[in-house]
């Protein structure tokens, strides 16, 4: 028998009032995850103003100023309810009422059965910073944009290539990368094109495959993490067992898409055609994009319709900006990072007992060899960067100046000449400067922007006087935002990495760990644990593959994303295992690998499937979809994905079921050593 630290040992009665109210509590906080919402609630107007006073006399915020007139005695204000608020708030209602103990927020943050929460994110967190400074030095999308000069304007071919492209990357960075360069080049390629009629073929392709590749690797996922660590796999031998059926799924998946999924000629047109830059624009120095307003307004200036916004986009994707010095670094310090996690990690599997090598001791200290780096590059160049900002933002304020300038005249023009003259010769003042998209943003905003216009005019000059010397005061707030300022401007590339790390992984990683571990201590797991034994003993290993891949997938939805699933999953496998270590009935070696790798193809592949929310890298890639004002609705995310994950998932389990019976036997796995600590 094993020796286990057991976290769920002794029968526990899951009719018991609190095990019910645990299993509900974990079932809504993933609805509550798959469908984020807000929480209106209203306070007394005189505790809201008593707080902003509070605030603002300790110097924390800066004075608010007093307006004039009745107004409502409550203040309406909102609270989200999103995938980071629900697990945590999940976890302090179980507290309070005494379903969960110290015991299970114990286990799960500092760990439990071979999951250790803090390594795992140490270890990610670590990771991905070397990653996104990658992506932050122009890299990939400089190589997107050498990908798409060698595809040239043939539609197939260059879809391929970026298809090739994205796998590849994907596979050495993982797939966060791909998502914050990759999306945007996309999106700025695809509206170039005069007859792309929609990006959609393009941008589930990248998400997809960017999503498959993650697969290969232990570290491009923390899902792999997880599992990788709750059942004892090194990673190099998770590596070899995934690859093939990986590789075959990007094989398949490809023609399928190209001549099935996306055969329409407005997707993916045979020749593409594409607005062709200037000569002055193609010999101009591409700019840090990390520096704030290095483009000036370029920046709100690609958003208009019109030639004039579609050439600033075909300028960013065809003028690119690249840190070769940077770029060589990140890649050398990540592929040394690499090999020497999965030498500690293939090292760690014959070390003396209770000795034990932690991956992020690799990590660590890479990523605070590439912070130094990113810091250090920025402190000498501070001076280039500090000028190419302050020129950029000169020409933002001249701008809205200008667009202030225009505001008030806009209702004399109107009296004096009619509203549609005053609209043209707005629009012709506007784009003698280049902004006609910012007075259109204008015109079309609310009227209470007018009426602070108006307000602003009719202020007394005393006012206006209190307004200023508001504004000059030095608050907590404002050194904050100066200093964030100052950051960006001095150490562009650090800033902008920091900035752009999975925080939100954090905390909702946590919470999850503890809601299922509170799902183990009080029963439920092991009446999972005891249906998934029911249904392998009735299916066998084929069984077990197509079960445990189908429900990983559907998990990923409705489970608190693909880490939540994974994060669920192995707790039963772990439980099932000592199910049969109890009883002495032996699990096939065959059939416990269809189980573990079943269950990684599902939590990778799940990740496109039919809720946005069943990734962070999903939450990620809409929101920046968003701002590039291509909005996925959550009906044609699922509509355009159900036919890619179920080849992917079908072609996938099928290559995995052959190499286990190749490369498996059926003799008797032992159970002992992935269960004892």
């Amino acid at each position: 028998m094993a020796t286990t630290t057991d976290s769920s040992s002794g029968n526990r009665d899951i009719s018991e009032w609190r095990s019910i109210v645990t299993l509900i509590v974990f079932v809504i906080t993933n609805v509550v995850v798959l469908f984020p919402f807000h929480i209106p609630f209203c306070i007394p107007r005189w505790l809201y103003n008593g707080f902003l006073g509070a605030l603002s006399s300790m110097r924390i915020i800066s004075p608010r100023n007093k307006t004039q007139g009745t107004s409502s005695p409550w203040v309406r204000l909102r609270f989200s309810m999103n995938i980071v608020t629900a697990p945590v708030i999940a976890d302090l209602f179980l507290l309070a009422i005494k379903a969960i103990s110290g015991k299970e927020v114990k286990d799960g943050t500092v760990g439990a059965d071979h999951i250790h929460p803090i390594d795992i994110m140490v270890f990610f967190i670590t990771l991905a910073y070397i990653a996104i400074s990658i992506d932050a030095s122009g890299l990939i999308r400089y190589l997107a944009f050498r990908v798409l000069q060698w595809g040239g304007k043939v539609g197939h071919r260059l879809f391929f290539y970026l298809y090739l492209f994205f796998f590849g990357i994907g596979s050495f960075v993982g797939n966060d990368p791909i998502i914050l360069s990759g999306t945007a080049f996309l999106a700025y390629m695809t509206r170039v094109s005069s007859n792309i009629v929609h990006p959609r073929a393009w941008i589930y392709t990248q998400f997809a495959v960017a999503n498959i590749a993650s697969a290969i690797l232990v570290s491009s996922n923390p899902t792999n993490l997880v599992l990788a660590g709750a059942f004892k796999i090194r990673f190099i031998d998770y590596t070899a067992n995934m690859v093939v059926p990986v590789i075959i799924t990007a094989i398949v998946l490809f023609p399928f898409l190209l001549y099935i999924v996306f055969a329409s000629e407005s997707l993916i047109p045979v020749e593409i055609k594409m607005h062709e830059l200037p000569e002055d624009a193609r010999g101009k120095k591409p700019v840090n994009p990390n520096i704030p307003n290095a483009r000036g307004t370029a920046e709100q200036q690609e958003d208009e319709p019109g030639e004039q916004g579609k050439l600033l986009s075909l300028e960013e994707i065809m003028n690119p900006f690249l840190d070769k010095r940077g770029a060589g670094f990140g890649a050398a310090i990540m592929a040394l990072a690499l090999v020497s996690v999965l030498s500690l990690n293939a090292a760690s599997q014959n070390l003396p007992e209770g000795v034990v090598l932690q991956v992020y001791w690799v990590t660590l200290p890479a990523a605070f060899i590439m912070l130094v780096w990113d810091l250090a590059f920025g402190w000498l160049h501070r001076h280039e960067t500090r000028e190419i900002a302050r020129e950029g933002r000169k020409q933002v304020e001249e701008a809205k100046a200008e667009q202030a300038r225009l505001q008030r005249e806009a209702p004399e023009l109107a009296a004096s000449q009619g509203g549609d003259q005053v609209v043209s010769v707005t629009g012709n003042d506007v784009s003698g400067i280049g902004s006609d998209s910012e007075i259109v943003k204008s015109q079309s905003t609310t009227i209470d922007e007018k009426k602070e216009a108006s307000l602003e005019k009719d202020t007394p000059p005393t006012e206006a006087a209190t307004k200023t010397n508001n504004s000059d005061l030095r608050t907590l707030s404002s050194v904050a935002r100066d200093a964030y300022r100052w950051s960006q401007e001095t150490f562009p590339t650090a800033t902008a990495v920091l900035s752009h790390l999975p925080y939100a992984l954090i905390p909702f990683a946590f919470a999850m760990f503890i809601l299922v571990q509170a799902l183990v201590t009080k029963g439920w797991v092991e009446v999972f644990a005891k249906g998934w034994d029911h249904w392998v003993n009735k299916t066998g290993t084929v069984g077990a593959i197509g079960g445990m891949g189908f429900l990983s997938v559907i998990l990923c939805n409705f489970s608190g994303t693909n880490i939540g699933t994974t994060i669920l999953l192995s707790r039963i496998i772990q439980s099932w295992l000592r199910l049969h270590d109890a009883s002495g009935i032996p699990i096939s070696e065959r059939t416990y690998y269809a189980t573990i790798y079943s269950m990684a193809l599902g939590v990778n592949y799940g990740a496109f499937s039919t809720a946005i929310s069943a990734s962070l890298a999903g939450l990620l890639w809409r929101d920046i979809l968003a701002k590039k004002h291509i909005h996925v609705r959550r009906l044609d995310f699922a509509r355009v994905n159900l036919p890619i994950i179920a080849i992917a998932m079908s072609v996938g389990c099928a290559v995995l079921i052959g190499e286990i019976y190749i490369i498996r036997s059926d003799r008797p796995f032992d159970i002992v050593p992935v269960l004892e600590e």
